[in-house]
């Protein structure tokens, strides 16, 4: 079963278009966009594992730290430059999208809310750092090391004078699903962004 997430942005991309897909994990989101829309590209991954199940798929993987740039791309070299659930992993994550605008005429982005109503209740219950199923990971060993928000992605796009081509929120659960078009920075777990220059 595909993520809400990957199943969403799918919508967004253009049949028989360019893609990249950064930390593209499996290859899951590339092998289906092959398929069903006849889409080519390549994926970035880091991980050895995740580089081998993405050639097992039949996708095309260059091992890649998203941190190094993607100085290794020309400009508008892609339709779309796609980059699912790293955001918050990353050093500079402003610079990583910068890029995708340079290296795709498109870019769509994903990551966890922060600032979403269980992981505030968690941390004003607990006094710990929530773990859930989308962030399984303990404080001293996380990979996202910049929480945010979608309300502090809204602000980047609007310091940074990234045009937004659509928004969309997304949850699992079904007090989520009831209430994220209402107030998405309290209910939506996901947010997924798709941007232009």
């Amino acid at each position: 079963m595909m993520r809400v997430d990957l199943d969403a942005i799918q919508d967004w991309i253009r049949p028989e278009s360019r893609v990249l897909d950064l930390g593209c994990g499996d290859g899951l989101l590339l092998e289906q966009l092959a398929r069903n829309k006849q889409v080519s590209g390549y994926g970035l991954e880091i991980d050895p594992e995740e580089i081998e199940r993405c050639i097992a798929r039949g996708v095309n993987v260059v091992e890649q730290n998203l941190d190094a740039g993607l100085g290794n791309f020309a400009d508008n070299s892609f339709d779309t430059v796609v980059m699912t659930q790293a955001l918050q992993t990353l050093r500079q994550p402003h610079l990583v999208v910068q890029e995708m605008l340079r290296v795709g005429r498109e870019c769509i982005i994903t990551f966890p809310n922060f600032g979403q109503w269980r992981a505030r209740w968690h941390l004003a219950i607990s006094g710990r750092m929530p773990v859930s199923d989308l962030l399984p990971f303990e404080w001293y060993d996380t990979p996202n090391i910049h929480f945010c928000t979608f309300r502090d992605f809204d602000l980047l796009c609007r310091e940074r004078r990234w045009t937004i081509l659509h928004r969309q929120v997304v949850s699992e659960t079904r007090i989520g699903v009831a209430l994220k078009d209402f107030s998405p920075n309290l209910f939506g777990e996901t947010a997924i962004y798709h941007l232009t220059r």
